[in-house]
């Protein structure tokens, strides 16, 4: 069983950074395509961002925002979301998600191709 656990959320100023991490845990990191999405209250899940395997390949929203970065580190079994210039249309619980690895490309932007979900982490910018 894969378990992804989310930290870093909290409360931040508008205009300032957050990073968040999810570690993954129960089988290879490597082997599985990670993917960042978010929720606010009353709204659909809304795609983040997503990186292949190995790193190689990271996509964004095809409108995106330029202010979040992917990275991971496959030694630490870990994947982060920087956030930076946060604005209070980011408020949103955040949620880390496993896809094992089936060359989905951009379809990475898609919550159901993903198996595996952690638990979120609650993001609030004020104004």
């Amino acid at each position: 069983q894969v378990q992804l656990v989310e930290s870093g959320g909290g409360l931040v100023q508008a205009g300032g950074s957050l990073r968040l991490s999810c570690v993954v845990s129960g089988r290879t990191f490597s082997s599985y395509d990670m993917g960042w999405f978010r929720q606010a209250p009353g709204k659909e899940r809304e795609f983040v961002a997503a990186i292949t395997w190995n790193g190689g390949t990271t996509y964004y929203p095809e409108v995106g925002n330029g202010r979040f970065t992917i990275s991971r580190d496959n030694a630490k079994n870990t994947v982060y979301l920087q956030m930076n210039s946060l604005k209070p249309e980011d408020t949103a619980v955040y949620y880390c998600a496993a896809e094992p690895q089936r060359g989905l490309g951009g379809r990475l932007r898609v919550p159901s191709v993903y198996d595996y979900w952690g638990q979120g982490t609650q993001v609030t910018v004020s104004s």
